[in-house]
């Protein structure tokens, strides 16, 4: 067997955040040496990959005071919500999950994971005006079709959370709900988005009064099989 170590450091909440970016940031560079020993990327791609993650930590770091400022400014209309859907597509499919896994362990709200792809394939029947759903429409390969899904969405009343890129206008066309960040290189989009999926969880389960760092049934280690 072999070990990648994150180097996080420590994290006293029992909820996994900066291990969860750590770990996305070593599959990074996972994915980087991989393709580079099968000679699927060349040494100019491998620079503008590496460069991208290098600079992402200052981008992180800049952006995170922002996005909590956005994120806490519009919890008010969804935290006392009895479920909550996230959506995403492609790269942004994963942080779907992991936003609606933390909003589920530190707010007690039942919250569901979807490519948003696969809405009509059974998702979809539970959107109403009382169905809150986070949608994430990154400027990426993937827009247009993620734009459709959320066009979907909002035919069927559902109440909107888009994270999108700045100066995306559109998106204004489709909720007032809306969490700006900055166009980056698209393979960071992940680490980036992460952020206020995660913010949105530690503001609702707040303003909930909940325990963020120690939430009810849960533990740092799990021992049990």
């Amino acid at each position: 067997d072999g070990t990648v170590y994150t180097h996080a450091g420590p994290e006293i909440g029992v909820a996994s955040t900066k291990a969860f970016t750590s770990q996305l940031a070593a599959l990074f560079l996972f994915t980087i040496f991989l393709a580079q020993r099968r000679e699927a990327i060349d040494t100019a791609k491998q620079l503008e990959l590496s460069q991208a993650l290098v600079g992402i930590a200052a981008i992180l770091g800049e952006q995170l005071p922002k996005i909590q400022e956005q994120v806490g400014a519009l919890i008010e209309s969804f935290y006392d919500c009895r479920d909550f859907l996230f959506v995403g597509r492609g790269l942004s499919y994963p942080i779907a999950l992991e936003g609606a896994l933390k909003l589920k362990e530190i707010s007690y709200i039942h919250a569901e994971g979807y490519a948003s792809g696969e809405l009509k394939h059974g998702p979809i029947a539970l959107i109403d005006k009382e169905m809150p759903i986070l949608a994430m429409v990154p400027q990426d390969e993937v827009y247009q079709k993620t734009i459709s899904n959320v066009e979907e969405i909002r035919a069927r009343q559902g109440r909107l959370i888009l994270i999108g890129t700045e100066n995306d206008r559109h998106l204004l066309t489709i909720t007032d709900d809306v969490v700006w960040l900055p166009k980056i290189h698209d393979a960071m989009n992940p680490l980036l988005y992460t952020l206020p999926a995660q913010l949105l969880a530690y503001e609702i389960a707040t303003r909930r009064g909940c325990d963020v760092d120690q939430p009810r049934n849960l533990a740092k280690s799990v021992t049990v099989e």
